[in-house]
């Protein structure tokens, strides 16, 4: 029997991702009228999430750039920067910023599409600006 080195996964019926955690805050701030306090993700959330763990995954978010946050009072107010395209863009940019050698890295992840999304890189690229453009 295997606890995969954690012994904590018995201690609640569900337990999410991070990834899956961090979609979720970022759909419920996105339908936010503005900025909003933890407790009013939370809220929106459901499922029992402690408030301790959305501050946990706002801050995370933060620090990845996909929220903002304003101080109010002893606590913040969360903005939405990024969707979840873009904190999948996010996350896709780290690990590309974490490898030595980005050429490598980025010509085989388009060698490893499939001839549609390849295509659609291509179209995409070909809309940006070029450096040389003025």
């Amino acid at each position: 029997m295997t606890d995969q080195g954690r012994g904590d996964a018995d201690r609640s019926p569900r337990r999410h991702g991070q990834g899956e955690l961090e979609v979720k805050v970022l759909t419920v701030l996105g339908g936010a009228p503005g900025p909003v306090n933890a407790a009013w993700v939370q809220e929106r959330l459901g499922g029992g999430l402690a408030y301790t763990t959305v501050i946990t995954i706002l801050t995370r978010l933060h620090a990845k750039g996909a929220v903002a946050r304003e101080r109010v009072g002893r606590s913040f107010d969360w903005t939405p920067v990024a969707d979840e395209a873009g904190l999948a863009a996010l996350r896709m940019r780290k690990v590309l910023d974490g490898e030595s050698d980005r050429q490598a890295v980025l010509a085989s992840f388009v060698t490893a599409l499939p001839p549609g999304d390849e295509q659609l890189l291509r179209d995409l690229l070909a809309q940006m600006p070029g450096e040389g453009d003025e």
